[in-house]
């Protein structure tokens, strides 16, 4: 498949038949979160963002992964306050195994992926995740797609030029020298301008706008 595409800090692996089915509450750009107590540095070799789309339907998934380029976590009180990273868009990759077509190529759908049609990285080399507002894990919250979520994370993401501010589940885990996050989240890639010729082309139509994004975040002081 050709015609596809990403997303975020996948960032951020769902397929729907019709419209979006994103699980992901999403909202205008908000203001950041203060960064405070102890700042501890990302690993960006093991951290890693997974990214999948797909046709309508869930056709012809494709999936891969995107480098996070740099980064800080903040803790206070052994609790995280606040924190930042770059995704260096350049570096998207389509998994060769999500390509199994006769005459399709992973490299020719990750070049696709970076013109001007989809992320038009030469453009806009990095997305952006800041985060907005940490709170505890509830029920209430609604279904995560992560196992065993403690924190809810806001926070603004930035896909080519335009901001919006999602919300989502985590797991985070926090020690004296290190922190690590796991998340899985939907996103409607469309909220982004993100589409193939335009919204309402039969090429766009086609490719579901649910793109699932996972972030595994491992941050040391």
């Amino acid at each position: 498949m050709k015609k596809l595409l990403f997303a975020l800090p996948a960032l951020f692996l769902l397929a729907s038949c019709g419209g979006s089915s994103s699980n992901t509450a999403t909202t205008t750009e908000q203001t950041a979160a203060e960064q405070k107590g102890e700042t501890f540095n990302i690993d960006t070799l093991t951290t890693s963002v997974d990214w999948k789309g797909a046709h309508k339907g869930g056709l012809a998934p494709r999936w891969g992964k995107i480098k996070v380029a740099s980064g800080t976590i903040s803790v206070a009180k052994d609790s995280v306050s606040g924190g930042e990273f770059l995704v260096n868009m350049k570096s998207l990759q389509v998994d060769p195994a999500s390509v199994t077509e006769e005459g399709k190529k992973a490299t020719d759908l990750e070049g696709h992926l970076k013109s001007p049609d989809f992320f038009d990285v030469e453009k806009a080399p990095t997305a952006k995740f800041v985060i907005t507002k940490v709170a505890p894990y509830t029920a209430a919250d609604g279904a995560s797609l992560v196992a065993d979520p403690n924190y809810l994370i806001s926070g603004n993401l930035t896909l080519k030029d335009k901001t919006l501010n999602v919300t989502f589940p985590a797991k985070v885990e926090v020690s004296a020298t290190s922190v690590t996050a796991s998340a899985k989240f939907v996103i409607d890639r469309s909220a982004w301008g993100i589409n193939y010729k335009t919204e309402g082309s039969p090429e766009n139509w086609m490719i579901s706008k649910d793109v699932e994004i996972g972030l595994a975040l491992n941050a040391k002081k």
